[in-house]
């Protein structure tokens, strides 16, 4: 088989497949796919298969379509795509055409797939099937007229063929007008119009089909199109009586005297009143007489004729609420002597109406519209007085007078504003429970205190209090009469109320989508007004308030701003105690609620403006201010240096804010260092060591790029992170401790206070790294040595730390070096004294000690030699004494004679008792 055939098998596969499957998912697919596929079916693609064969699928796929469509299975576009398919392949079978029934077959099909693509959107693919019907219809009609038929049934059977043609006609009329195509639609409707006297049943059809095609336009402001097809629409309802019901010639000449007025209202004028009198005459409707309102009013007829028609209503016992607006459209006209006049006639033959009310308070708002607002109070006292309105109307008088004093209010005419709110007052006194009176008092508040009547304004106030405690307004109010009288304490009252009620609204079943926006802006109005009159403790308790409930990102930093602001003074005056512990943590709440909302923002926000950047710097500062002010508490500075770190994060990446970030990181890590000796037990030891550390290495990174910035050359901060770190790492024992030093032994700049500063935290406890003291130690004495003059008082505790770390016990031990070199280092500091004034005396004291000690125990060990070496060392040590040689002078002879003679003797003379005899009184000094 070849490839066409195939196609084709494929094409016939696919119709059985729709038919057979119901329960398809793919039956969108499949409708498509045919749709596209049917194009490139022709007799020569299925030569092989039979007309009839053809023609029973062509017929099952549109009955199926059918019946599917009833059942919703398949949507209209895709019916129309099978009708349109099943109508190509039945004019693909030959002997179908040419069989009478086969005609009327394909006329019918034709028909009914061109109307289904119109009625979705698809004219033009319509338009090929109504000319296809048109040319069937042509065939049987010749068909018919060359039957021998009798004369009825040949009258029959042209109907029949007129009744298709109408239809298809009408159907070209709508292709027409969908494709803005008036003229081939006008064409097509004059034709069906002057087969009506043979088609009379189809006069109701044809006149809803001008009517629809007149609405159309009309929306279009086509006025000339609409105004051509209502005029056909009544034409054709009129043909024959009662064909049309008058109610529907009627809805076609109201539309067609509107599309008149729209158009041009002075040039169709006469056609639009005799379009309106006509539908009138047809069918009388309120919507009838209003209109002819209209044109009479657009056609500028004169007032005594214009009356004497509006009187008519009367007579045809229009409703209230139509007359009233007549009113309306006359007074909209600036009709206003007859819309006025009509309006007292309509209250007086309304008068005894249960609705009269209506009249009364329309006719007291288009009085105030009119600026008549003296006949507008006269007519108000007369409803107060008459007390003629329904419960529904009462809520409509009091909306009239609460938006004219809202009005004054707006305009700062506070005066006016009560009086309007005194009418409703009035009305009130008969139900005083309404809550509503609560809100008119709390308004008449608001007035005294603008007008500054505030012994009025707390009357006012008082009253509410009773009605409705439990509300915002009311607190707001007594908050601010309580500011304006002093009394603090009352205002924190109030305020504590207000929120109260918010917390207890927002906690109520059903209520979880409560606008916050009320609260929160009378918040804010409650704090400025207590910081404008010198309430700072009442307005910082306002502004905590606002910071909780407000929802806007930069109003609670604006909060927590003005907080700060306030807080900031008085915590730097305050003296240290129990007291400004509390207010300091407080600050710090403020700073990490705003670090948090600051955080949220720019997480969320891909591009952040410069006014929230503005604010993360504002609060940067404010942390630096407050760790500085707070210096007294390391670990709360340390916090306030944290948080200015972290909001400065969100800050451009400029020499100053990376100045700031290393600078916080430094003292965070210093003070948890410090804290970190005084832990109570090893975990937070372990903890705040490890915190340090982590802040060490996020500081060096910042220090890096700091460095790319200017020359930072006196900067200590390298040397600072260096000793930061080996504190950290010496104290965990860190393994790497030797290979963390190498760098800083090979450097030639190193310092000497470096150096030493690294001895003292390597025998730190819990550390213990007498090898690296050592070396660090003998670096920095090296240094001073090197230093021209010498600094006696640097060399000497350089040394006395050297000789200490030699001498733990307060002797020399051989432990980390050998005997010979630390009695070098004790010929080397004698000779440095005998040489340099003002070395410390007891350093010296201390010295000759030790030797002395060591002297004695070299004599124990039987050492006599060295024995004398170190003794005799004491002696010279004493020499360089000077108010205190008096004092060791004596003894440190006796003893040195006691220890010549034993030596001399060979024997032991209680040496260690005389040398710590020594050692006590040199402690004593």
């Amino acid at each position: 088989m070849d490839r066409v055939d195939f196609h084709f098998m494929d094409f016939k596969e696919n119709i059985e497949k729709l038919i057979l499957k119901d329960d398809s998912l793919d039956v969108p697919a499949i409708v498509h796919k045919l749709f596209i596929d049917v194009e490139n079916v022709n007799r020569e693609s299925m030569t092989e298969v039979q007309d009839a064969q053809v023609e029973e699928m062509a017929v099952n796929l549109w009955n199926w379509a059918v019946t599917k469509n009833i059942d919703l299975v398949i949507n209209e576009d895709q019916k129309a795509q099978l009708r349109h398919v099943a109508c190509r392949l039945m004019c693909l079978c030959r002997s179908s055409a040419a069989s009478e029934e086969g005609i009327r077959r394909h006329i019918l099909m034709t028909m009914k797939t061109g109307k289904g693509w119109v009625d979705v959107g698809n004219p033009v693919t319509a338009d090929e099937f109504f000319e296809l019907a048109m040319a069937h219809l042509e065939q049987i009609y010749n068909i018919i007229m060359q039957k021998d038929s009798t004369g009825a049934q040949l009258t029959m059977q042209k109907i029949a063929v007129e009744r298709d043609v109408f239809k298809v006609l009408s159907y070209q009329a709508e292709s027409a007008v969908a494709q803005d195509d008036f003229q081939r639609a006008r064409s097509c409707v004059l034709r069906c119009k002057a087969m009506l006297m043979r088609l009379p049943k189809m006069i109701r059809y044809l006149h809803i089909l001008c009517y629809n095609f007149g609405v159309e336009t009309y929306i279009q402001s086509k006025y000339e199109e609409s105004t051509f097809w209502l005029s056909q629409s009544y034409d054709i309802g009129k043909m024959e009586e009662n064909s049309v019901e008058p109610k529907m010639l009627a809805k076609s000449l109201r539309l067609l005297a509107t599309a008149y007025l729209n158009w041009d209202d002075k040039e169709y004028y006469d056609e639009a009143l005799n379009d309106i009198n006509l539908a009138n005459k047809e069918h009388l409707t309120p919507a009838g007489i209003l209109l002819k309102m209209k044109v009479l009013v657009y056609g500028e007829t004169a007032n005594e004729e214009l009356l004497e028609d509006i009187m008519d209503i009367l007579h045809h016992k229009m409703s209230l609420e139509f007359c009233l607006h007549v009113v309306q459209l006359l007074l909209d006209n600036e009709r206003d002597s007859v819309g006025f006049h009509f309006l007292k006639i309509i209250c007086e033959h309304f008068k005894s109406s249960e609705n009269i009310g209506k009249a009364l308070i329309f006719h007291v708002n288009v009085l105030l519209e009119k600026k008549e607002e003296v006949l507008a109070k006269e007519k108000i006292e007369e409803i107060i007085i008459g007390r003629q309105l329904t419960m529904e109307l009462v809520g409509c008088f009091h909306d009239v007078m609460w938006e004219k004093a809202a009005r004054s209010f707006e305009v700062q005419n506070y005066d006016e504003a009560l009086l309007w709110y005194f009418y409703s007052l009035r009305y009130y006194e008969s139900d005083p429970r309404n809550l509503n009176l609560a809100r008119l008092k709390r308004n008449i508040t608001s007035c005294y205190l603008r007008l500054n009547q505030i012994d009025k304004a707390k009357e006012a106030v008082a009253e509410v209090e009773q009605l409705d405690p439990d509300n915002i307004f009311t607190q707001y109010y007594i908050f601010k009469l309580a500011i304006l009288d002093g009394n603090s304490d009352r205002a924190l009252e109030a305020i504590t109320t207000f929120e109260r009620v918010v917390a207890a609204e927002e906690t109520e079943e059903n209520n979880f989508f409560i606008d916050r926006r009320v609260p929160v802006m009378l918040l804010h109005l409650a704090s400025s007004f207590a910081v404008e009159n010198g309430h700072e403790i009442v307005a910082g308790k306002a502004l905590e308030y606002l910071a909780q409930y407000a929802q806007d990102t930069e109003q609670i930093l604006t909060a927590f701003k003005c907080l700060l602001h306030l807080a900031f003074p008085k915590v730097c005056q305050m003296p240290e105690s129990e007291n400004k512990k509390k207010e300091t943590d407080r600050l710090l709440t403020f700073l990490n609620t705003a670090l948090m909302k600051l955080t949220q923002y720019f997480h969320e926000t891909v591009l952040t403006s410069d006014a929230m950047i503005e604010e993360a710097q504002w609060f940067r500062k404010m942390a630096w201010n407050l760790a500085v002010q707070i210096g007294k508490d390391p670990v709360t500075m340390r916090e306030f240096f944290i948080l200015s770190y972290k909001l400065s994060l969100f800050c451009p990446c400029d020499q100053v804010i990376l100045t700031s970030q290393k600078t916080c990181l430094l003292i965070a890590s210093s003070v948890d260092l410090e804290q970190g000796k005084k832990a109570s037990t090893t975990s937070e030891q372990t903890m705040l060591m490890n915190r340090a550390l982590e802040q060490i290495h996020k500081c060096r990174d910042i220090w890096n790029l700091l460095k790319e910035t200017g020359d930072f050359a006196n900067d200590p901060c390298e040397t600072l992170l260096l000793l930061y770190e080996f504190e950290v790492k010496a104290k965990k024992n860190e393994p790497s401790l030797d290979s963390f030093l190498e760098p800083l032994w090979e450097q030639p700049n190193v310092e000497s206070k470096t150096l030493e500063t690294i001895a003292t935290l390597a025998m730190e406890k819990p550390a213990h790294h007498p090898s690296i003291a050592l070396k660090a130690l003998k670096k920095a004495l090296l240094l001073h040595k090197k230093n021209e003059p010498i600094n006696v008082s640097q060399y000497s505790k350089c040394m006395n730390n050297l000789l200490n770390l030699l001498t733990p016990d307060g002797v020399v031990s051989a432990e980390l070096c050998p005997l010979e070199e630390v009695c070098g280092y004790f010929e080397e500091v004698l000779s440095f004294i005998s040489h340099n004034e003002g070395y410390p005396e007891m350093d010296i004291v201390l010295l000759m000690i030790k030797s002395w000690n060591t002297g004695a125990i070299m004599y124990g060990l039987s050492k006599h030699a060295d024995a004398e070496k170190w003794c005799g060392m004491a002696l010279s040590f004493l020499d360089q004494l000077g108010p205190l040689k008096s004092t060791y002078e004596t003894q440190m002879h006796v003893l040195y004679n006691q220890l010549e003679e034993a030596l001399y003797q060979n024997k032991d003379p209680h040496v260690d008792e005389g040398e710590k005899k020594v050692s006590g009184q040199a402690d004593s000094d």
